[in-house]
Parts: C-alpha cells; structure tokens; sequence
C-alpha cells in the first residue's frame, strides 16, 4: 500500500510540472507582442519599460523565465508562499486576493456538494432498492428534470420565485459568517447550494440507481442473503460498498472542478470566488491572473486524483495491484 502511495504521489507531482510548463506556455510566451507593452499602459516610455521587465523578469530568456516562474510557484515569492506574483492590471499581489475568494468558492463548493449528495444518494439507494415501481419512475424523472435544467436558467428562476415574489429568502450577495452570524450567513447560502446541487443531484441519482442494481444482482450478494444476514447489512455493508466506489472518483473531481470556479453560479448570485474573478480578469486583460487561476483549479483537480486514488484502494483492494 505504501509504495502505491508513492506511486501516486510522485505521478502527482510529476503532471502539477507539466500543467505549470503548459500553462505558462499558453500565457505567456504564446501570445504574440511584448508583454511589457500590454503591462505598461499607454503612457508608454523606455525607462518604464524596462522597470516592468524587471519587474515581472521579461527582461531574460524564456526559458529562465520559466524557471523564474516554477521556483515562485512551489518556493514563493517576495509576496510569501505560494508565490503567486501580482495581478498586471492592479498591481497587487495575488496570494491574499486567490485566498480570500477560494474561502467564498469552498463555501459554495462544499455546501452544494453536502446537498447534491445527500439528495442524490438517497434517491438513488431508494430507486435501485424498488426499480421499476412508481417510486423509481419519479425518482428518474426527477434525475432527467434536474440534468435538463442547466444553472443559468434555475438561477434566475430561482431568484424569481423565492426572492422577488415569494420573499421568503433574501437575494444575491456575500455575507461572512464572522461578520452576521449564521442565520443571515445560511439564509444568503442555501439557494446557491440547491441551485448548484441540482445538476449534480440528479446525475448522482442515476449513477447510483445503476451501480448499485447491478452491485444488488452479483453472486456476493447472493451469498450474503443465503447466509441469513438481513436485508440492511446485505445492503450497507455488501451492495453500497461495492456499489459507490465509482462515485467516490467522480465526486472527487466535481468538487475539485468547483473549488476552481464555479462561474455562472458565481456571476448570478454576485458572490466573489474564483469564477467571478476569473470573468474580471479575462475581462481585464489580466494574464497573470487568469494563469494563476488555471493553476488553482489544476492544483485542486491533481490533489482530487490523488485522494480518490488512495481511497479507492482502500475500498476496492484490487486497485493496489
């Protein structure tokens, strides 16, 4: 087990490398022109610069760039660890800016996940357990409604109804927990959670329905219940662990793509997380911004991987070898 750890590890490390290596690539010397002359401004002059090359070291090679680039990103910076430079169109640097709109995506990211799960999971174990009665048709109807209803047109929608005409919850912006305390800070968050969580709540839904009836219908299964066990533990401890180790992959990387921006959710509650800034950044020219970005989501994607490897050798024995 120790040694599929280290593989995992280091095959980890090895694509935060490469991901680093394109992404710098893409955005900075792919685009064509000097880049000291998009970050100048229009008040353009010899000795300003040659200030921003050495500023943002454009004044030496590409490839000691590069090298300039990947120790900031896994040494740090003047700026702290992880060195994440400053943004070329405000001139601050972007370590705290990154951090403090992650801790507003986490909060959306994980409160949507903790919905979509419990709603998915629970619609699916009932489903499978019951299949084709009228319970499991209304449980895939929910699942088809749900996938066919994408965020841009819930959101709104949702908005509409709960906030305009019913007034039952109050509408878009972000209120810190510190600062209004939970009643003001939950109310504010549940909509975004269950808009967000429909999709995925539905998907989830017909991903365990199916595992877990074909999971149901294996000889183990039919050993355990000719054992005598019940009905619960030939469910709980037979059918679900077999069944849901797929889902634990998949849920691995939902919620890291989230953690790296969910922007149309984002965008229509005004929450300002990743996704909202990575709209203002494309908006602004900011490359730097916009490639710092791209490596948070890459970095949450690859450490995803690598906890749902690992669990996933825990639950199924058979991935170690």
């Amino acid at each position: 087990m120790v040694r599929y750890i280290i593989q995992r590890v280091l095959w980890a490390i090895l694509v935060l490398l490469i991901v680093v290596f394109v992404t710098y690539m893409i955005f900075f010397l792919l685009p064509s022109g000097d880049p000291a002359v998009r970050l100048a401004g229009k008040n353009q002059t010899p000795l300003l610069l040659a200030q921003v090359r050495a500023q943002f070291g454009l004044n030496h090679p590409w490839y000691v760039q590069y090298l300039l680039f990947l120790k900031h990103a896994f040494l740090g910076d003047q700026f702290g660890w992880p060195g994440l430079g400053q943004s070329f169109v405000t001139k601050v640097p972007l370590k705290n800016v990154i951090f403090s709109r992650i801790a507003v995506t986490a909060q959306l990211a994980i409160g949507a996940a903790f919905v979509w799960l419990v709603v998915g999971l629970l619609i699916g174990i009932l489903a499978a357990l019951r299949p084709h009665t009228a319970g499991d048709r209304a449980a895939m109807g929910f699942a088809i409604l749900g996938i066919s209803m994408p965020v841009f047109f819930l959101g709104p929608l949702a908005l509409y109804i709960f906030w305009f005409k019913l007034k039952w919850l109050p509408g878009t912006g972000y209120y810190p927990l510190g600062q209004y305390g939970f009643g003001s800070w939950f109310s504010h968050w549940i909509l975004p959670w269950v808009v967000l969580a429909v999709l995925y709540a539905a998907f989830y839904a017909r991903l365990t329905r199916s595992n877990l009836m074909e999971t149901m219908s294996e000889d183990f299964v039919r050993t355990a219940r000719a054992k005598g066990l019940s009905e619960r533990s030939v469910v709980l401890k037979h059918g679900l662990r077999a069944g849901l180790t797929p889902i634990v992959t998949v849920f691995g990387l939902d919620l890291a793509a989230l953690l790296g921006g969910a922007i149309i959710t984002e965008s229509i509650f005004n929450l300002p997380g990743i996704g909202q800034l990575t709209v203002q950044a494309v908006g602004g020219q900011d490359l730097n911004t916009i490639a710092v970005v791209t490596l948070v989501a890459a970095t949450f994607v690859v450490l995803a991987n690598l906890v749902v490897d690992i669990l996933y050798a825990f639950l199924d024995p058979r991935v170690r070898y």
